[in-house]
């Protein structure tokens, strides 16, 4: 599976967060044989979880998959630039690659506001694609604030 198969898997994951009336984004992970191991979309309405962000649901989902919390030599697929919450839990949970769609200039911790994952004082490195399947990603979003202003 490369990144922009992968990315229309994430991107139809996103769609799941519109029935609850979350931002729609939506995250896929795969192992290290570029098969999907675990997804989340965002849950933050629907579980009343400020950190049900569609990255931590499938990093949670992928651990759990797995039966570890590290997740070496997987890569994380995901809609939109993360937050700094979520960059965050890429570290700490090891991924080794990440692969984003939208650019997020107001929270992104991946190069638009921050760069979390790449700064040189970071203690785990992850591997950064970004801009994949960028205008589909950032369609859905523009489309769900549009019908919610």
């Amino acid at each position: 599976m490369n990144d922009q198969e992968s990315m229309r898997a994430a991107l139809a994951v996103a769609q799941e967060a519109l029935r609850t009336g979350d931002v729609p984004v939506g995250a896929v992970i795969l192992n290290e044989s570029n098969a999907i191991i675990s997804q989340g979309c965002n849950k933050r309405e629907d579980l009343d979880d400020p950190t049900a962000h569609a990255e931590i649901v499938a990093i949670r989902a992928a651990a759990q998959s797995l039966g570890t919390w590290r997740l070496d030599g997987c890569t994380l697929v995901v809609t939109l630039e993360p937050c700094a919450m979520c960059a965050g839990a890429i570290a700490q949970s090891r991924i080794s690659t990440l692969v984003f769609g939208a650019w997020d200039e107001k929270a992104g911790a991946v190069g638009s506001v921050w760069d979390l994952l790449r700064d040189s004082r970071s203690l785990h490195k992850v591997e950064v694609r970004a801009g994949v399947l960028a205008e589909e990603s950032t369609k859905l979003l523009q489309d769900f604030f549009k019908s919610h202003r």
